[in-house]
C-alpha cells in the first residue's frame, strides 16, 4: 500500500518562478482535445538562482512537444515525472510552450477537463488545472490569462472561458473559434472552458455608478424555463454587495453556466462561474422552497467570491478559509437580511452542530487553518466553511457592524490582486477597529469545539446575580493543550414577567481567560439569564438553566434564536430522561412541561410561522447521538420516536388545524410568508404520521396527491415512505411515472427511500443500485441514494448485524476507481466508529481496514481512513 506524504503550512515557500501570463488554446475534438500554452516566465530572484530549476505541476496530460525560447526540446532535454514537469536549467525570463493531448471523456473525477452530458467543462479547484496542463498550480501564481477555443460549431455552438469574448470567426470544415481575455490576474484554479450546444437565458444589471452589466445563464434547452428564481437571485446578490459591502462588479459580462455532473455545488471562476445544476434550475412544481433557498444562497455565494476569493485571493490552500469562510459569513447575511433572520441562523447553527461539531471531535479534527494535509480535496470540509463562517461573525460581534465594515473596506484597499493570509485579514480588523486580537487569532490555529459552563449564583439580601462562565477544549492529535479562546458572548437578562433588564454596558460579554465572574446589581429575584443569543460563538454550552426557565425562555425571550434553542434544550433533557428508561426497561413517560410548552408554542399568534415550525420541529436522530460518549442508536430512534407519538396524541386537533389552514396558500407562491406556512404545515405533518393509524395515512396520501408544488409532494412522500402503508407503493410509483424524466426529481425519489428507517430499507437500497436510473458517474444521483443512507439514517446505516457497514464499504471500494473526491467525502461516515457499542465499532474498523488495504487506493480516501484509524 503506497503511503502518501503530506505538505505542512511551515514548509510553505513563495514561488521560485512567476508566470506573468499564460495564453491557452485548446482544440477540441471528440476523441482528444490537444491544448497549447504559451507562458511568459520570470524568476523570483528573492526565492531561486541561475541554478534553481523550473518545475511546473502536470498530471495526466500526454506531452507533444516543448518550445523554450526558440528551441524546440527533445523530450531528453526535460524531466517529465508522474507529477511534475522539470527544467533545469533556464534564463532569468523566457517563453516556454507546451502541447499536450487530453481525453475528457474518460475522466471520471470531474476535475480538470471532463465532459458532462456532452458538454465539455472544467473544474480547477483545488489543483485540477494541472489536470488540463503544465502550470505553477498554486494559488500564489497569478497570471493573466487568456484562452482560444476551437470546436464543431454543429455540436458545440456555444464557447466560453473567463474574462472578455474579443474574437470569434468561422474555421474550415465547420470549425468555429472565439478568444477570451481576463483583465485581472488570477491563479490557476479560477480559470474556466465550457463548450456545448446550450441555450442562454440573457438579463441585465445597471450598477451603482451606471454601469449596466450582461447576465447570461447557459442550460440545456430543456431547462431554460427553470432559471428565472436564478437570475432573480443573482440580480439580487449584485445589488446586496454593492449596499453591505460597497462592492461593484468589475467585468461587462457575467456568466452562469449549470451541468449535471460536479462533485461540489459551484465554482466562483472569474466571470464565468459553473454550478451544479441542483442550484440553478428550479420553479414551484420540481423544486422545494428549500431549493428556492439553497439556490438564492448559493448563487449570491459564487458572486460574493468576485471579491473575497477572486480579487483577494490566497497565499497558499491552507488559507482556505479565508475566501472560503469569509464568503460563507456573507452569504449567511445575504440570506438573512433577504428573508426571516432567525430561521436563517436556526438553519446554520443546526447545520453547524450536526456535521461541523463532530467533526472537530473526530479524527479529521482540524484547525480552521489546517497545518497539514496529503489531499486538498479533504479540506474542503465544515471546519474551513461553517465554523470559519463563525470567526468571522465573532469579529462582526465583537467590532460591530459599522467598524466591520471599516474593516472590510480596508483589506480590499490594501489587498487588491494579491494573494494573502488569515494574519492579515485579522492584522487589517486590528488596525481599523483599533483592538488588540491576539488572543482571537488562536481561533485559526486550535481545534476543537470549546466546551462552556455557566453557573450562577443569586444573593437575595443584596439583590446580587453572579454569573461565572468557564471554557475548556478538549485535547486532541493537534494540541494536547489547549489554550483559553477570546469568545463573544451576546448576553440578556429577564425578569420573572420577561422583561429585558440587561445592563447595556453588558450585552455582550467577552471571555479571554479560561474562567471569570460578572456582578450584576441590583437584579430582581428569578431573572433569567439569555446567554449566546443569536449562538454568539461556536461553542456547547453547559448550564444550570432548569426546564421551568428554559420553558420560560422558550416563551419570553425577545432573542428568537434562544427561544428555539431553549426548546431544543427541552426536547434533548427529555429524550436523554427516555433513553435512560429504555436502557433500564422502565415505562416510558413524557413530561408534561414539554407538552405544554409546545402547546403554548403552537397557539402563539405573534410567532413567525416559520421560526414556529423550527421550534416545534424534535431534533434528529444524528444530532441526538452527538450529546452522548457512546452512540445507542437503537434506543435513540425509540426514545425520539415514543416522543413524537406521544407530542402528536396530545396535540393533535392543534396539528390537525394547522394543516387544515394549508389549503389557503397558493402552492406556486414563493413569498417568505408562504414559505413559513407549508414549513409549518409539513411540521404538523410529521406529527400526524406519528399516530401511525389508518386514519393518519390517508391523510397523508391525500396530502401528496393534492400537493400542487414540490415542497409538499415530497415531504408527504417521504413520510409515506417511512410508514408500514398500503399508500407507499403506489404513491412512490405514481410519483416515478409523473417525473423520471427530470433528473433533479428523479434524486428526490432515490433520497426519500434511503431515507426510511421501515424493516426491508437495506434489501430496498441494495435493489435501488441496479435501478435503471441509477448511475455511478453522477455525484448527484450517489449523494441522493449512498450518500444519504449513510450520513442521515443512522437507524439503517447501524443496524446491529453489520449489513449496512458492509454494503456501504463495497460501494466505496468500488466508486473509489471512478471519482476519489466524492468516495472521500463518503467514507467519512466511518470517522466515529470509536463511539458505538463494542460490537459495532469492530464492525466498522474491520470494513475501515477493508478499504484501507486496498491496491491502488486513491490519495483522497486513503486519507480519511488512515486517520479514522489513526495511523
Amino acid at each position: 500500500m503506497k503511503k502518501h506524504e503530506p505538505k505542512y503550512l511551515k514548509d510553505y515557500r513563495p514561488p521560485a518562478y512567476w508566470i506573468d501570463t499564460i495564453d491557452l488554446q485548446f482544440d477540441l475534438y471528440e476523441k482528444e482535445v490537444i491544448v497549447t500554452s504559451f507562458m511568459k516566465i520570470q524568476r523570483n530572484n528573492e526565492q531561486a538562482g541561475e541554478h534553481t530549476p523550473l518545475v511546473l505541476n502536470c498530471q495526466d496530460a500526454d506531452i507533444l512537444h516543448v518550445v523554450a525560447g526558440d528551441m524546440v526540446l527533445l523530450p531528453g532535454e526535460y524531466e517529465r515525472g508522474e507529477d511534475y514537469f522539470k527544467l533545469n536549467r533556464v534564463p532569468e525570463q523566457f517563453t516556454l510552450e507546451i502541447k499536450n493531448r487530453l481525453t475528457p471523456q474518460n475522466n471520471t473525477s470531474l476535475e480538470g477537463l471532463y465532459k458532462s452530458s456532452g458538454t465539455f467543462c472544467t473544474q480547477c479547484e483545488a489543483e485540477g488545472f494541472r489536470k488540463i496542463t503544465c502550470f505553477s498550480d498554486r494559488p500564489d501564481v497569478m497570471s493573466r490569462f487568456s484562452c482560444i477555443i476551437t470546436a464543431d460549431e454543429n455540436k458545440y455552438p456555444v464557447l466560453l472561458s473567463n474574462g472578455n469574448l474579443v474574437k470569434k470567426g468561422k474555421l474550415e470544415n465547420n470549425r468555429h473559434y472565439v478568444k477570451w481575455e481576463d483583465p485581472f490576474k488570477k491563479p490557476s484554479y479560477l480559470f474556466a472552458l465550457v463548450a456545448g450546444d446550450l441555450v442562454c437565458i440573457k438579463d441585465t444589471f445597471t450598477t451603482c455608478s451606471g454601469r449596466e452589466i450582461d447576465l447570461h445563464i447557459y442550460v440545456e434547452a430543456e431547462n431554460k424555463d427553470k432559471c428565472g428564481h436564478a437570475m432573480a437571485s443573482l440580480k439580487q446578490s449584485m445589488a446586496w454587495d454593492e449596499q453591505r459591502f460597497g462592492r461593484e462588479y468589475d467585468l461587462d459580462l457575467y456568466q452562469i453556466v449549470a451541468v449535471n455532473d460536479f462533485n461540489m455545488g459551484a465554482m466562483e471562476n472569474k466571470g464565468l462561474n459553473v454550478f451544479n445544476s441542483k442550484y440553478v434550475l428550479a420553479r414551484p412544481e420540481t423544486a422545494t422552497d428549500q431549493d428556492f433557498m439553497n439556490i438564492q444562497g448559493v448563487i449570491g455565494h459564487e458572486y460574493f467570491h468576485n471579491w473575497t476569493g477572486n480579487r483577494v485571493t490566497l497565499q497558499n490552500w491552507f488559507q482556505l478559509s479565508l475566501k472560503e469562510g469569509l464568503t460563507v459569513f456573507r452569504d449567511q447575511e445575504f440570506t438573512a437580511d433577504l428573508n426571516s433572520r432567525a430561521v436563517k441562523r436556526i438553519s446554520d447553527v443546526k447545520n453547524l452542530r450536526t456535521l461541523q461539531f463532530p467533526e472537530d471531535a473526530g479524527p479529521m479534527s482540524h484547525p480552521v487553518r489546517p497545518e497539514s494535509y496529503i489531499e486538498m480535496n479533504n479540506f474542503y470540509t465544515m471546519t474551513v466553511y461553517e465554523k470559519g463562517a463563525e470567526v468571522i461573525r465573532m469579529i462582526h460581534e465583537i467590532l460591530g457592524r459599522e467598524i466591520f465594515r471599516k474593516g472590510m473596506d480596508l483589506y480590499f484597499h490594501r489587498f487588491d490582486g494579491r494573494a494573502v493570509t488569515t494574519e492579515d485579514f485579522i492584522q487589517t480588523m486590528e488596525d481599523a477597529a483599533g483592538v488588540d486580537l491576539s488572543r482571537f487569532r488562536l481561533w485559526y490555529s486550535q481545534s476543537g469545539t470549546p466546551r462552556v459552563t455557566v453557573r450562577r449564583t443569586y444573593n437575595e439580601k443584596r439583590r446580587q446575580l453572579t454569573i461565572k462562565i468557564a471554557q475548556t477544549t478538549p485535547p486532541d492529535h493537534n494540541q494536547q493543550q489547549k489554550k483559553a479562546l477570546h469568545i463573544p458572548i451576546k448576553f440578556g437578562l429577564l425578569d420573572k414577567n420577561g422583561k429585558d433588564i440587561t445592563p447595556p454596558e453588558h450585552h455582550l460579554l467577552e471571555l479571554k481567560s479560561l474562567e471569570k465572574e460578572w456582578v450584576f446589581d441590583d437584579i430582581p429575584s428569578e431573572t433569567v439569564p439569555s446567554l449566546f443569543r443569536g449562538f454568539s460563538a461556536p461553542v456547547i454550552m453547559d448550564t444550570d438553566l432548569t426546564c421551568e426557565e428554559l420553558s420560560f425562555l422558550m416563551a419570553h425571550d425577545n432573542d428568537a434564536f434562544n427561544r428555539w434553542d431553549a426548546a431544543q434544550q427541552l426536547y434533548f433533557r427529555e429524550i436523554d430522561t427516555l433513553i435512560s428508561g429504555l436502557q433500564s426497561h422502565a415505562t416510558p413517560t413524557v413530561s408534561s412541561h414539554v407538552i405544554n410548552a409546545l402547546e403554548k408554542a403552537l397557539k402563539d399568534p405573534h410567532m413567525d410561522r416559520a421560526l414556529m415550525a423550527k421550534t416545534i420541529t424534535l431534533p434528529d436522530e444524528n444530532e441526538i447521538g452527538e450529546k452522548y460518549e457512546i452512540i445507542d442508536v437503537d434506543a435513540i430512534h425509540s426514545a425520539r420516536q415514543f416522543l413524537r407519538q406521544s407530542i402528536a396524541k396530545e396535540l393533535e386537533g392543534l396539528f390537525m388545524e394547522i394543516i387544515d389552514s394549508g389549503s389557503a396558500v397558493d402552492p406556486k407562491d414563493l413569498s417568505h410568508n408562504a414559505m413559513a406556512h407549508r414549513s409549518l404545515v409539513n411540521a404538523a405533518l410529521s406529527y400526524v404520521a406519528a399516530l401511525e393509524s389508518p386514519q393518519s395515512q390517508e391523510i397523508i396520501y391525500q396530502h401528496f396527491i393534492s400537493s400542487g408544488n414540490m415542497t409538499r409532494e415530497i415531504f408527504s412522500l417521504t413520510l409515506l415512505c417511512d410508514m408500514t402503508s398500503p399508500f407507499t407503493g403506489p404513491a412512490l410509483e405514481q410519483f416515478y411515472e409523473k417525473w423520471h424524466t427530470d433528473p433533479l426529481v428523479m434524486d428526490k425519489w432515490f433520497s426519500v427511500q434511503a431515507g426510511a428507517t421501515v424493516p426491508g430499507t437495506l434489501d430496498k437500497i441494495k435493489s435501488l443500485c441496479r435501478h435503471p436510473d441509477f448511475t455511478w458517474k453522477n455525484p448527484n444521483r450517489i449523494r441522493s441514494l449512498i450518500g444519504v443512507f449513510g450520513m442521515t439514517n443512522p437507524f439503517v446505516f447501524h443496524q446491529a448485524d453489520g449489513a449496512g457497514y458492509q454494503f456501504f464499504a463495497d460501494k466505496v471500494i468500488d466508486l473509489d476507481k471512478i471519482n476519489p473526491q466524492i468516495t472521500a467525502r463518503m467514507v467519512s461516515v466511518f470517522n466515529r466508529y470509536k463511539r458505538y457499542d463494542a460490537r459495532r465499532r469492530e464492525l466498522m474498523k474491520n470494513q475501515l481496514k477493508r478499504i484501507h488495504d486496498v491496491r491502488g487506493l486513491s490519495r483522497d480516501v486513503y486519507e480519511i481512513v488512515s486517520r479514522a484509524l489513526g495511523e
